[in-house]
């Protein structure tokens, strides 16, 4: 189904971001403290006129959190409205390569957690079943 304004939706793009960790080798998921909002997101943010997604998703991920990414699986898409219009936010799983976190205006915090405390530091509960993608992702064939 179309939207009526499908021309005034929002196309954004970010990353679940993923990393072995260094004390048990379990996964921890990378969440983002957005002081304007005071939440914790993935990271993600909005497309640039003609970017393809997936750039997109790797550079916010490389403005947010200050790490290279290694895309894998695509994510599900999330659509919701915000400031009244129609948006879209397409996520792909991505591990964690080198990089060092720097706190900006824009991301001020950085948390790497255990799926299950991701899952419940994330503000928005349409975020959550993106851990759950994530981790099937990751499962071995």
């Amino acid at each position: 189904m179309t939207h009526p304004n499908q021309d005034l939706t929002v196309h954004a793009a970010g990353c679940v971001l993923w990393r072995r960790s260094p004390v048990d080798g379990e996964v921890e998921i990378c969440l983002v403290h957005r002081p304007k909002y005071d939440d914790w997101s993935h990271p993600k943010g909005k497309l640039k006129r003609g970017e393809d997604p997936l750039e997109g998703a790797l550079r916010e991920v490389a403005e947010e959190t200050g790490h290279q990414a290694e895309p894998g699986a695509e994510l599900p898409t999330l659509r919701y409205i915000a400031n009244d219009r129609p948006k879209e936010v397409r996520y792909w799983a991505a591990e964690a390569g080198p990089g060092r976190f720097a706190p900006n205006a824009e991301v001020d915090r950085l948390l790497w957690l255990s799926p299950a405390a991701a899952r419940c530091r994330l503000s928005q509960p349409r975020d959550r079943p993106l851990v759950d993608a994530l981790l099937e992702s990751l499962r071995p064939a």
